[in-house]
């Protein structure tokens, strides 16, 4: 029974924090007409750096935090900037629900990384799973059809980038704790802001250019209080998204809490509907099935084969899933 409650809390927190940071995605969409991307990024960042410090003594440390691989850490911070900056990107012109049906497929990405760049083994079933998951992604991007969207494209490149971001932090985790590592990527989010700014702002706005790259290139202002305000709130949801899905993991076993993982899409769908007035297509609910099913599929197989290994793929997707520092 104790067991069972646990369970019963854990996949309730992780819900909770998937509902969170579905309030970033509504407030960065509706933001996206105001701001340019990288003027949000910074400002979000300036505001998290003693937010992290203030994780970093919640667990205990003083002054402040030091790493044992800062090439590591330079490497992750940059790959996490260019998975948050083109999920804005996509963000800016697709429904809620496409981007949450095209996301399913990091689970496949993990596995297929890990074996490209690291040479794990995968057995032919798991094989089978990943052919099975890309074709539903590719049905939920339809890449020759009228109806294909370039916030597609930035969606998957968020996804490959998050995912490197996943097999470095597995590096890293050896030395460094989260609060460490979160705390060193919010400065390569302003090093690679700071760069790239100029660049942008001297290009200029492009109005009639698609939304996702508009949003890159918006015109630069002073945000109002409001904003600012809003901004702030980014943050806090950045803080409270993370404290519930790591508080579900530590109530209950991944096998648990794992496949509750799909529930950003009726809960964004939710969100489109209410705000947008949009509701996925059946191509994507098709799409979306074929992505969720095999990832689920793998979950099953990384479960049965944890008997024999100490770590699996799926025990890094529990524990990195949603990481947005």
């Amino acid at each position: 029974m104790k067991n069972k409650n646990k369970n019963l809390l854990g996949v309730g927190a992780l819900v909770l924090g998937i509902f969170i940071f579905s309030l970033q995605d509504i407030t960065v969409k509706r933001m996206g007409g105001s701001y340019p991307i990288l003027e949000i990024v910074i400002l979000r960042t300036l505001i998290a750096i003693p937010i992290t410090l203030i994780l970093y003594r919640m667990e205990g440390q003083r002054g402040l935090p030091k790493t044992q691989q800062p090439k590591l850490e330079i490497l992750r911070g940059a790959f996490l900037f260019l998975s948050y900056t083109t999920y804005f990107m996509g963000l800016a012109s697709l429904p809620l629900a496409e981007i949450s049906a095209i996301k399913f497929s990091t689970p496949l990405m993990i596995t297929l990384l890990s074996v490209m760049l690291l040479g794990e083994k995968v057995p032919a079933k798991k094989w089978i799973a990943l052919v099975v998951g890309f074709i539903g992604v590719l049905i939920i991007i339809r890449p020759t059809s009228a109806h294909f969207n370039i916030g597609s494209i930035f969606i998957l490149l968020n996804v490959v980038f998050y995912v490197l971001s996943v097999l470095v932090t597995r590096r890293l985790q050896t030395t460094e704790s989260s609060a460490t590592m979160g705390y060193f990527s919010t400065f390569v989010y302003l090093g690679f802001s700071a760069i790239l700014a100029p660049i942008v702002i001297a290009i200029g706005p492009m109005p009639n250019a698609d939304p996702s790259i508009a949003f890159l290139f918006h015109a630069w202002s002073m945000p109002s209080w409001l904003d600012l305000l809003v901004i702030f709130g980014l943050a806090l949801i950045w803080v409270g998204g993370m404290f519930f899905i790591a508080k579900a993991y530590s109530l209950a076993t991944a096998s648990v809490v794992a496949p509750f993982e799909y529930m950003s899409l009726p809960i964004n769908t939710t969100w489109g509907l209410l705000l947008w007035h949009q509701f996925p297509s059946w191509v994507t609910l098709v799409g979306a099935a074929l992505t969720m099913g095999s990832s689920l599929y793998s979950l099953l197989l990384g479960q049965k084969g944890r008997k024999k290994e100490k770590v699996t793929v799926e025990d890094e997707i529990s524990n990195f899933e949603h990481e947005l520092d």
